[in-house]
């Protein structure tokens, strides 16, 4: 195997398919042969019976023509008869010849040979003996009784032959259908195990590609296999080297410019501080406006700089996972009782109903997650409503769903609610308005997870639904 890796997968696979068709086509060639070698046997043997059946009727025949010739010759004493005798005789023993390959019985050639002999000798007998002619008749009776023996043995040899021959088309087909059947068994074990042995690195590259798409920039990637597959790991291997470079540059970027922000930023609040203090000086309402303001703004401006600070932590944090096998249901209850005092306060109903799941999860971070969506859930609603948490199973996968009955999402926003500091069109009155990274997050960690989520529109109220992999 260590050899084939000099090799392109292209190539591979064309041997393997050649390889495969090679098989067959023995396999085929083979048949035909031993078919075109069955039928040749089939005419010969055809022909030959044909042959053995003409010749001996002709025996039959030229006996018939004897006996003609030999009565008329005894009555005439006629020499052409006697001519025409001889001719006849000699074309049946050359007949009795021919059926040699039947091996006739020798009984049967001796009774056709005394046979043939006692005609002659009434042939040359003296002429005018009245016992010639009972003696010829009983021995042309005799020489017609050993030609239909001969014929009848002709008929059996014959039978005897097809019936040989049927055997062999038999044994013929029975051996052709083995050897295929072989042939096939041969080439299905040898498309598995180049299919198994060609797919192993194309699973490793999925793998890579999947390890890439869920941030695992930890992993080396490692492709062994064909040369054409290994040089595409090479570049899945550089491309996971520039993302985590690309990764680390962002997080130090971030942590640049958060430490960057927040030393002029801490300045400035002290500044204010000290304005609405009037420690440099005692300040008009206009001016005392102006500090206020500026305070306001530059809170806004902490917490816009803390919120994405936290987007950052987690989008870096989902890159790291510690699956361990999780219950679902389990871990919403214990959500809904880490915030209870919230949801109380606002008299509202949060239940959690659905299958015992288990999932390979990392707890704490799709606990985040689930935990964003209660709290944005326990915002939007209005006193008195229900929340409710479902947890179903599809095929390999977990279900979560969560309904709230509060205004719900406007159509205009609904294609970008995931995203990073966008805050809908609906905001609770009662409430500060959110920061626009809760669902962002969510996002963050389901997608880390290999999952999905997505906003079903069938409100009136807010229903999102996740889907897990690896569940059970």
């Amino acid at each position: 195997m260590f050899a084939l890796n000099r090799y392109s997968f292209r190539q591979l696979l064309l041997v393997a398919f050649l390889f495969i068709a090679a098989l067959l086509s023995a396999a085929s060639l083979r048949g035909l042969v031993t078919l075109e070698g069955l039928l040749r046997q089939s005419a010969e043997g055809a022909r030959l019976a044909v042959a053995q059946t003409a010749t001996a009727q002709q025996l039959a025949e030229r006996g018939i023509a004897m006996e003609r010739a030999a009565r008329q010759y005894l009555v005439l004493g006629d020499p052409s008869l006697r001519q025409r005798f001889d001719e006849a005789a000699r074309e049946a023993n050359d007949a009795l010849a021919r059926l040699a390959a039947v091996r006739l019985p020798p009984e049967l050639t001796a009774s056709w040979n005394s046979g043939m002999a006692a005609i002659e000798a009434q042939l040359h007998g003296t002429s005018g003996d009245p016992s010639r002619e009972a003696v010829l008749t009983t021995a042309f009776r005799e020489l017609d009784a050993t030609a239909t023996a001969i014929a009848e043995r002709v008929r059996l040899a014959n039978e005897g032959r097809n019936r040989e021959l049927f055997n062999e088309l038999e044994a013929g087909r029975a051996d052709l259908g083995r050897q295929m059947l072989a042939a096939i068994g041969v080439a299905i074990v040898l498309a598995f195990v180049f299919g198994v042995w060609l797919a192993r690195p194309l699973k490793r590259l999925e793998t890579a590609v999947v390890a890439l798409g869920e941030n695992r920039l930890d992993e080396p990637i490692e492709i062994r296999g064909p040369i054409d597959v290994r040089a595409l790991g090479r570049r899945l291997e550089w491309l996971r080297l520039r993302l985590a470079e690309l990764d680390a540059d962002k997080a130090r970027f971030l942590r640049h410019v958060s430490h960057e922000l927040k030393t002029p930023l801490a300045a400035l609040r002290e500044g204010v501080a000290l304005l609405e203090e009037e420690v440099a000086g005692r300040l008009s309402d206009g001016q005392r406006e102006v500090a206020r303001i500026l305070k306001d703004n530059t809170a806004v401006l902490q917490g816009q700089i803390e919120d994405l600070l936290r987007f950052n932590a987690a989008a870096f944090e989902a890159r790291r996972l510690v699956r361990r096998p999780t219950a679902l249901k389990a871990l919403i209850e214990e959500l809904i009782a880490q915030q209870r005092l919230q949801w109380q306060a606002r008299h509202l109903v949060v239940k959690a109903d659905g299958e015992e799941l288990w999932a390979e999860i990392d707890a704490d971070k799709l606990g985040v997650a689930l935990g964003n969506l209660l709290s944005n859930a326990i915002r939007f609603s209005p006193a008195g409503a229900t929340i409710a948490w479902t947890v179903s199973h599809l095929p390999g996968r977990a279900c979560i769903d969560v309904v709230d009955q509060g205004p719900g999402v406007a159509a205009a926003d609904r294609a970008r609610i995931f995203e990073p500091f966008y805050r809908g069109e609906y905001q609770p009155g009662d409430a500060p308005r959110g920061s626009g990274i809760g669902l962002s997050i969510v996002h963050e960690y389901v997608t880390a997870h290999g999952g999905q989520v997505e906003l079903l529109p069938d409100g009136p109220g807010a229903h999102f639904h996740i889907e897990l992999p690896h569940a059970r």
